[in-house]
């Protein structure tokens, strides 16, 4: 099982690096793929070292599967062509997201759709990813008919620059190159990535589009307003779901709790509730805050958290990995 990460340097791709290793991939040849100017540096993958090497070093070697995460123009150059060596490559980018022809997968969700002739298949968006998790089930028993989404989202998921940014601003370096337009510490930013002409984010138009896609459903309206905040280690969402059915909270968090890759922290009589501290390191969607909505019928409020790197990108990408190899798609 030879195993190409390309982008092995940046945060993602540490971290699918991490994940391989904790949850034992059957790796038997790892080729970690970065920029031209990291090619030769050594990275450590289960006590071994390893050599980068470059794209097309990488595509020689026909891995049999590739994950990408090394930005979107990246992965449009050079996807088709680890594709047409045989790879099937899972691509954290937004490259292929909304393609037709490309399936865009949480495991949990609708992995079942995936085939052999697969060769290109996309993570979807980390904020994406945690919120469809809990929008899904609830789904199937409730039907959603409207939700709109507010994101608290990570520095991390900007990446390493970003942290830097932070850090330096926490520690009142104003030296480091600000990847934000505005300062982040202490701060809340309202645009993650950059304006459509609608004034909409990037990142709000992946978060209105992408469930849609993965749920297999377009029935509902979705509203996103996506906010960077000072925090390392995990996106949150408070979410407003309005249903065509009415329910009960109760059973409401019986079907998140039986929900796999989903824990319900909901104890407000104990402060029990999700929290970035919580989340990170966790591939574990949590959620929590779980109410009625006092202003209209069959609506329900919650807080859903989880950490962008792993589950929102990492984990993802590696449990499409899995249930390839599970059911010999590879």
């Amino acid at each position: 099982m030879k195993i190409a990460v390309v982008g092995a340097t940046g945060m993602v791709g540490q971290v699918m690096l991490k994940v391989l290793e904790e949850r034992n991939f059957p790796v038997t040849e790892l080729i970690p793929v970065a920029s031209e100017k990291s090619v030769g540096k050594k990275i450590s993958f289960k006590g071994n070292k390893y050599s980068i090497v470059s794209m097309q070093t990488a595509i020689d070697m026909k891995p049999k599967i590739a994950l990408f995460s090394a930005g979107g123009n990246t992965s449009l150059e050079f996807a088709p062509k680890f594709a047409e060596v045989g790879t099937t490559v899972i691509d954290n980018s937004s490259a292929f997201r909304m393609m037709e022809d490309k399936k865009l997968v949480v495991p949990e969700i609708n992995a079942s759709e995936l085939s052999k002739n697969d060769k290109i298949i996309a993570n979807p968006n980390c904020s994406t990813i945690q919120l469809v998790m809990v929008l899904h089930p609830l789904n199937l028993k409730y039907n959603l008919k409207r939700v709109i989404v507010s994101t608290y989202q990570s520095v991390t998921g900007t990446g390493k620059n970003a942290v830097d940014q932070l850090n330096a601003e926490i520690s009142g370096d104003n030296t480091t190159e600000k990847v934000y337009p505005y300062e982040i510490f202490k701060n809340a930013l309202p645009q993650c990535d950059v304006f459509a002409e609608d004034d909409y984010t990037k990142e709000e138009i992946k978060l209105m589009t992408e469930p849609k896609k993965i749920m297999g459903d377009d029935s509902f309206n979705l509203s996103a307003t996506a906010v960077r905040v000072p925090v390392q280690g995990g996106h949150s969402e408070s979410v407003n779901i309005e249903f065509e059915n009415d329910f009960d909270l109760d059973e409401v968090r019986k079907i998140l709790s039986e929900t796999p890759g989903v824990v319900v922290m909901d104890d407000v009589s104990n402060k029990i509730y999700p929290m970035p501290l919580y989340s990170e390191g966790k591939d574990e969607v949590f959620v929590g805050r779980i109410r009625r909505d006092r202003s209209q019928p069959n609506t329900l409020n919650m807080w859903i958290v989880a950490d962008n790197l792993r589950k929102g990108a990492a984990t993802n990408a590696v449990q499409i990995a899995e249930y390839l190899l599970k059911n010999h798609l590879v």
